[in-house]
């Protein structure tokens, strides 16, 4: 009998001693993560919103879940996520009218705009996950399946579903090699991955990476979002505002190309600001990732003279007469508003990432964005494909939407490949809904 070497004692008493301490030193972080949050609410109105969310969770599910109810649990961290896990509750609801959906967030920025969302029988945020809040929350709800959208890795729901045997599910995710799951000091953070019943990854790399640390239980299903860009291109709204701006596309005397700059930040418009100011001839709408009056009044004075607020043109709609530049100063609209773009520049790509390039290339026009997007798999297969063009500086922008603006054709192009790439990707849903048996 061959003794253990010197090297497999110490990975086996490593191994031991994780499983001992992982569980309270992890409930212990997230119990002092708790009190942090109360303690800077009194002066941060994000924990402030987050800590009263907390409060009203039992209160919300006591209303809502009734003994003998069906749930199935749904978790988003916050807004972008929703986006991901929408098609999915939707076709659950369509489906099996018998079953009831939560959707839980963690982020105010999710919550708070979704709060109210009628495609769900109840809306709360996500308890803290200590072992404590984990029980009592699924005892309560006791999910027939639990589904975590895209990055949620919290330790003990996970454990405690998979000890309860509760089917669990990770939808539309992506595994990079810089995370911690990959990492040889934290490479035990996989076995996390493990509790959960399926991964549904949208690409192969994805699986393959996990292939590597033992996780098996894996599927390439693609992105859920590009289900719901083509629910809203079916769904988009006429904007009257912008058809007395620029008019319809075919329009006689309309802008040789109208610009679209969504979720624009200061960083963005810096980078855009000067080619649109020297192009007379270009009409562009800009939706800023969010405004105040200064924010307002600092958009105004990029062409000065030149810009209506959207706001401005409700009540007269020849403000618009001698304007160029339309700031959207309102929320809800922006997905619908690409459909009057010949072109888009999506915001973020100079800050923290990018914002949602689907929303516009769904319409087939080439959209254009900043550095900042290996993250998303969708913009690295658009630059690929030519639907998707990365700019870099402000020279970069300038040399790339001259090229857009100058040669129709060119432009056209590139807008047919980025409409074909998203109407290729369709599917996700309903390849997850079937795997998982719903």
């Amino acid at each position: 009998m061959r003794l253990p070497s010197l090297k497999e004692v110490r990975g086996f008493l490593a191994e031991g001693a994780r499983q001992v301490l992982e569980e309270p030193l992890y409930s212990a972080g997230i119990s002092a993560y708790r009190m942090g949050v109360k303690v800077v609410s009194s002066r941060n109105e994000k924990a402030k919103k987050l800590d009263e969310g907390q409060k009203e969770i039992w209160r919300r599910l006591d209303a809502s879940i009734s003994p003998g109810d069906r749930y199935i649990w749904v978790h988003a961290a916050s807004l972008g996520e929703f986006e991901q896990g929408r098609p999915l509750i939707e076709k659950i609801k369509s489906r099996h009218p018998e079953l009831k959906v939560l959707l839980t967030f963690f982020s105010p920025s999710g919550y708070e705009v979704r709060k109210d969302y009628k495609g769900a029988d109840c809306v709360c945020y996500l308890p803290f996950d200590t072992p404590r809040r984990v029980r009592r929350f699924l005892y309560k709800v006791n999910p027939e399946v639990a589904i975590f959208v895209k990055y949620e890795f919290w330790r003990n729901y996970l454990h405690e579903l998979w000890r309860r045997q509760i089917p669990t599910y990770l939808i539309s995710a992506v595994f990079r090699p810089d995370q911690f799951f990959f990492k040889k000091r934290s490479a035990w953070y996989g076995h996390w991955l493990k509790w959960y019943t399926r991964i549904f990854v949208q690409d192969k790399r994805s699986l393959e990476l996990l292939s590597k640390i033992g996780v098996r239980n894996v599927d390439v299903t693609g992105d859920t979002r590009f289900d719901r860009v083509t629910d809203i291109l079916n769904a988009r709204k006429v904007i009257p505002e912008l058809d007395s701006f620029v008019g319809r596309k075919g329009d006689a005397g309309r802008a040789p190309m109208v610009m679209m700059f969504g979720s624009s930040w200061p960083a963005d418009e810096a980078v855009y600001g000067e080619w649109l100011r020297g192009r007379k001839e270009v009409k562009a709408i800009i939706a800023p990732h969010e405004f105040d009056a200064s924010r307002l009044e600092t958009l105004k004075a990029l062409i000065s003279g030149e810009v209506v607020l959207m706001s401005e043109l409700k009540d007269n709609p020849r403000a618009a007469e001698g304007k160029r530049v339309l700031v959207m100063d309102c929320f809800g609209l922006l997905s619908s508003a690409y459909a009057y773009a010949d072109a888009a520049y999506i915001g973020g790509g100079f800050g923290v990432s990018i914002h949602n390039i689907n929303e516009a290339a769904v319409y087939g026009i080439p959209v254009m964005f900043g550095p900042e997007n290996s993250k998303f798999i969708e913009a690295q297969e658009l630059k690929t494909l030519g639907g998707g063009i990365e700019v870099v500086s402000a020279e970069s922008f300038t040399r790339n939407a001259d090229r857009l603006l100058y040669d129709k054709a060119e432009r056209e192009k590139r807008g047919r490949w980025a409409g074909e790439y998203i109407q290729e990707k369709i599917g996700s849903t309903d390849k997850i809904l079937s795997k998982i048996g719903l």
